[in-house]
């Protein structure tokens, strides 16, 4: 008989891999019982204790519902004044009833109109320019390598959101007033010195520029840490794939933020009836009530600078929180349908 000789390398080679074996099956064994033994659902008493967790944070937020229950939630009860002829003595629930009266009377006003359209127009550009020159500072100001110009921009573009209007607004005016510093380096260049404030013509313009410049850091920096969240192996990727900067941009950083974009837009939209009331109220005049006149100011002239009109006051208010809840949820609708988007 022959006689078989095997090697040192061969019986290591069949002792690795019983143990392997060995191994494996140790650990069959060990997660066996583990995946028969786990419930289909969570215990009770698991259930009890997300209970008590999720209560705790709950519970954090309780001052702040108490806040918005007792400032934005209770006072609605003044809107039965829209349909009331409200009287101070005798209050909300003993004033005569008048039904849609006040709205009736308000639709055939041209200047509740007028003041609807410049709403509209006001907002409208707000929105336009601001969501537009914000998303495209943010991703030009994301391009700076040199982190100390990067926030210093970042800084000097948010820090006019922290300013008041009743502030900001009368700098404004004296800025463009007729012997400001706009109409003085105006004629240091041979122009005629222009009324800027009191023109119908350059109203609004400077009432969307200046809210523009005001606002617009805030998006800045809401884009930023949105465009922080995008995994930079993708960028890595793409370079590896010779994608280009504009490449970057157009398939990485934009499609990274569009959530975020879609988010702005509805909120911007749920707005489209702010025109920006503290900022019109400091900065306009009876001169140029034709394009500055808002909803807002209008219901402050009437409900609360003219005796007895606070009914009136109330209805243009009413009117214009059921615009803004229909632009809203159409917003809302649409974002959901075209992007899935959900806020709960």
């Amino acid at each position: 008989m022959e006689e078989i000789i095997i090697s040192p390398e061969t019986e290591e080679t069949a002792g690795n891999a019983e143990t392997e074996e060995v191994v494996e099956n140790a650990e069959t064994e060990e997660t066996a019982p583990l995946l028969e033994e786990r419930p289909e659902g969570q215990s009770p008493k698991r259930k009890k204790a997300n209970f008590k967790e999720q209560l705790v944070l709950h519970s954090m937020l309780l001052p702040g519902v108490v806040l918005v229950v007792i400032f934005m939630i209770v006072p609605m009860i003044g809107l039965v004044m829209a349909f009331e002829k409200y009287n101070v003595v005798q209050g909300f629930f003993g004033s005569p009833w008048v039904g849609f009266r006040h709205f009736s009377n308000l639709f055939n006003r041209p200047d509740f109109w007028q003041a609807t359209r410049n709403t509209f127009i006001i907002a409208f550009w707000k929105i336009v320019f601001t969501s537009t020159l914000s998303i495209l500072l943010a991703l030009l100001i994301n391009e700076i390598n040199l982190h100390l110009i990067k926030k210093t921009v970042q800084t000097v573009l948010f820090l006019p959101y922290f300013l008041s209007w009743a502030l900001l607004g009368n700098i404004m005016v004296d800025l463009f007033s007729y012997s400001g510093a706009i109409n003085y380096f105006l004629e240091m260049l041979g122009i005629d010195p222009v009324y800027f404030i009191t023109s119908n013509r350059w109203f609004r313009i400077i009432i969307v520029g200046t809210d523009v410049w005001k606002t617009i850091g805030y998006q800045i920096v809401v884009f930023l840490a949105a465009i922080t969240n995008i995994d930079p192996a993708l960028y890595e990727a793409a370079k590896i794939d010779g994608a280009n900067h504009t490449q970057l941009v157009l398939h990485i950083t934009l499609p990274g933020i569009m959530s975020m974009v879609v988010l702005m837009s509805i909120l911007n939209i749920g707005n489209i009836m702010n025109a920006g009331f503290d900022q019109i109220l400091v900065m306009y005049n009876p001169s140029v009530y034709e394009t500055g006149d808002i909803l807002d100011t209008m219901a402050y002239r009437i409900g609360l600078l003219q005796v007895g009109q606070y009914s009136v006051g109330t209805a243009i208010g009413f009117f214009k929180s059921v615009i803004s809840a229909a632009f809203f949820s159409v917003s809302y609708f649409i974002a959901y349908k075209t992007k899935g988007y959900k806020i709960f």
